[in-house]
């Protein structure tokens, strides 16, 4: 799969786009249905992506999910309506051939990015490893974690950014680490949850997601391999992460600025 997500290398990046959680069988496949749509026209590789389970939450009245096995089987029936490749995380090992039964990538979450047994039993599964890079990390230490799923005998592996803890409220994103964690492995670039506000005293996550376009440009320009970012139809109404996310309505005006981004450096990159 990495391959053919990476089949055009430079011609434009790949998105990895859905809701934060799965919420119900409709709105997942809308969403999917208008990102298939929008990504087709712009020749943009589309991943769908849905967590099943919310496992790391403030509070514990926060939503979780739906129930594992009926989140699941939407998540399959996306990708095999739409045939298109579905992504979703995992948090211990045990999730991982049950969750790689109906998906095509297994996404580990920031906080867990150096659990070894996680990332060994994601590996053995064959299936694609996204590593988010945790928070607390540099990014040349995420050499390990993506050694560990390539010692496992998994090549099929990507690196994505999420910005680094600021302080107790905030995140920013150091764009060096782009070039240099593309040395190990293909990189993408969390648009969303990098504008979180975590920590909040309301137990709920905040987030700047009017800085989405000005993030995802610098991405795009920093050279990133691929884009991650969470829409819905209404994030004010959204279960989970709301206060980060993109409304499905403005996907369409992004993918197109940000295609056209890419072209124009694809153009520099050509000069001699």
């Amino acid at each position: 799969m990495l391959k053919e997500l990476l089949a055009s290398p430079r011609h434009n990046f790949f998105l990895l786009a859905g809701p934060c959680v799965i919420e119900g069988e409709q709105m997942a496949m809308d969403i999917a249905e208008k990102a298939l749509k929008i990504t087709q026209e712009l020749d943009i590789p589309y991943v769908f992506k849905g967590s099943y389970r919310k496992a790391n939450r403030s509070r514990m009245d926060s939503f979780t999910g739906i129930g594992d096995e009926k989140a699941l089987k939407i998540l399959r029936k996306v990708g095999e309506t739409f045939n298109i490749p579905v992504v979703t995380d995992i948090h211990e090992p045990v999730e991982a051939d049950i969750a790689a039964e109906y998906v095509d990538v297994l996404q580990i979450p920031a906080f867990l990015c150096r659990q070894t047994d996680l990332l060994v039993a994601a590996a053995h599964t064959g299936r694609m490893v996204n590593i988010k890079k945790g928070q607390f990390l540099a990014p040349e230490s995420m050499r390990f974690a993506v050694q560990k799923v390539r010692d496992a005998g998994n090549n099929e592996v990507t690196i994505t950014e999420r910005g680094t803890t600021f302080g107790y409220q905030d995140l920013v994103v150091d764009f060096r680490g782009v070039p240099v964690m593309q040395a190990f492995a293909p990189v993408i670039v969390d648009i969303t949850h990098s504008l979180q506000q975590p920590n909040q005293g309301g137990g709920v996550t905040g987030g700047r997601p009017e800085l989405i376009e000005t993030l995802a440009r610098t991405a795009i320009a920093a050279g990133a391999d691929g884009l991650f970012l969470e829409t819905h139809q209404d994030p004010s109404q959204a279960k989970s992460d709301g206060a980060n996310m993109l409304r499905l309505d403005l996907l369409e005006g992004l993918l197109h600025r940000l295609t056209s981004l890419k072209q124009a450096i694809n153009q520099i990159d050509n000069i001699d």
